[in-house]
């Protein structure tokens, strides 16, 4: 099986990357933007036709949130007509392709986890641009999987869990949004679900978090709690975090998602987010 991973410079590309070599895959190639600029139809098309891939596993994407407010048509051209070229080349030579979405897609109100097609709502334009990208997929590619996280950390780029144990060195207490509430991803855990999916035709939507549900303060005083940092977590709103951090894009304050589609499909649920936590705690210090 041949297999194409794009976005290999960021966290879940690099993870898919060392998932595909464990399980002893030989044929796998992974490019980031220098290789390909997603955006640009012909040269998608021209690529996958040369290159001719079993599988695509699309980890691309414009995930700035705040500074995708400020850059609409350049996120709208990353994360949906990329993608849209991507499944119109894999539909073209028969590829099966993954497309890694966002919790951002749901309007994030109320406190019910979100099932796959519950009605969609985002609010943000990083939200949008990303549901573009999800129906320009399905429509496109019939062997398509649409994959959602949400609060995702690797070992290969930057994410909350290292931002809390950078300013957990220098400040004694931090201010902490608790009503936003979800589930942090470890991408080891996610790229391990993912090489399970590509090698199966259960076709479709798909949610992929670790298990458990927490708000952001819970997380960080988790991640000092298992890193042995004394530092106070001051829990804040939202409302309150944006009064001292104006100009920001709107989060959804309800993040969580079912998982109950893995199951149902016979893919095994990702573990506990604890334990993610202290397994990717343990990877970094290495």
């Amino acid at each position: 099986m041949r297999v194409l991973v794009t976005g290999v410079k960021g966290q879940l590309g690099y993870d898919c990357m060392r998932e595909l070599a464990r399980r002893g895959f030989s044929d796998i190639k992974g490019i980031d933007i220098e290789d390909l600029d997603i955006t640009k139809e012909e040269d998608v098309h021209a690529f996958l036709r040369s290159y001719r891939p079993d599988v695509l596993i699309h980890n691309a994407a414009w995930t700035a949130v705040d500074k995708a407010e400020e850059f609409a048509d350049k996120v709208y051209a990353v994360n949906a007509l990329g993608p849209k070229y991507l499944a119109e080349s894999c539909q073209e030579i028969g590829a099966k392709m993954v497309f890694i979405s966002t919790d951002y897609v749901f309007p994030g109100s109320g406190e019910k986890p979100y099932e796959p097609n519950d009605p969609k709502g985002p609010s943000s334009v990083y939200g949008s641009t990303k549901l573009a990208g999800e129906e320009f997929v399905s429509k496109a590619c019939e062997k398509h999987f649409i994959v959602r996280i949400s609060w995702v950390f690797g070992k290969n780029g930057n994410n909350f869990i290292k931002t809390m144990l950078r300013l957990g060195q220098t400040h004694p207490e931090l201010n902490i949004v608790c009503d936003q509430i979800g589930s942090p991803t470890y991408t080891v855990d996610l790229a391990r679900l993912l090489v399970d999916m590509i090698q199966t035709d259960r076709y479709g939507t798909y949610h992929a978090t670790n298990e458990g549900f927490c708000s952001w303060a819970d997380f960080a005083k988790a991640i000092f709690a298992e890193a042995n940092l004394s530092v106070k977590v001051n829990p804040v709103t939202t409302e309150e975090y944006l009064r001292m951090n104006p100009n920001q894009a709107k989060r959804p304050l309800n993040s969580r998602m079912s998982k109950a589609s893995l199951k149902d499909n016979g893919f095994e649920p990702l573990p506990s987010w604890q334990d993610a936590l202290s397994r990717y705690l343990k990877e970094i210090r290495e």
